[in-house]
Order: C-alpha cells, then structure tokens, then sequence
C-alpha cells in the first residue's frame, strides 16, 4: 500500500539544459574556478598560436579558466592541475 509502480520504459523527466555564457561561466566561484582536460597537438597550436614540436598521438592537457580562456597547457594531466594550483585556482570537475 502506499507504493508507486514504475512503469516501463518511462523516464524520469529532465530539465532543458540551460545555455550559460562565458561572463556567468567566469563569476562561478568568485571567479576562481578553473578546470583540466585533455587536448589534441592540434588544439595545443591553435591555444598557443605557434606551432609546437611533439611526437605524433601525444596526450596533452590544458587548464582553463571557468569562462574557457586557457591557463597553461602541460603533458600531464598533474601537470596541468599544478598549474591551476600554482594559480591559487580551485579545481572544478568537468564531465
């Protein structure tokens, strides 16, 4: 008595993402949030406007700040969570 049966196949009802732009994306945190994660040779070139000498398939990381500019760019991932650190930035995890 008392219990709801779920019904199959149904859904649990999600909100709509909402759009937040890089100026709120900066005010979380006070402003200091930054986040890590992992980026192509490629994206690497494009952050830094120059090109850079690294073996083919090589695993690079960024730091950000919350609004997306980038922070540094380390070939590790502890490397680069130094950084945000080394920055007195608090580390926020991205899924």
């Amino acid at each position: 008595m008392g219990e709801h049966k779920k019904e199959q196949g149904m859904q649990p009802r999600q909100a709509p993402a909402k759009t937040v732009s890089p100026l709120e994306l900066a005010r979380m945190g006070g402003g200091r949030l930054a986040y890590v994660r992992p980026i192509r040779v490629e994206e690497a070139v494009r952050i830094l406007g120059a090109p850079i000498e690294a073996p083919p398939g090589i695993e690079l990381y960024a730091a950000f700040h919350a609004d997306g500019q980038p922070l540094a760019i380390a070939d590790s991932k502890a490397g680069a969570l130094a950084n945000v650190l080394e920055n007195d930035l608090e580390p926020a995890s991205v899924h």
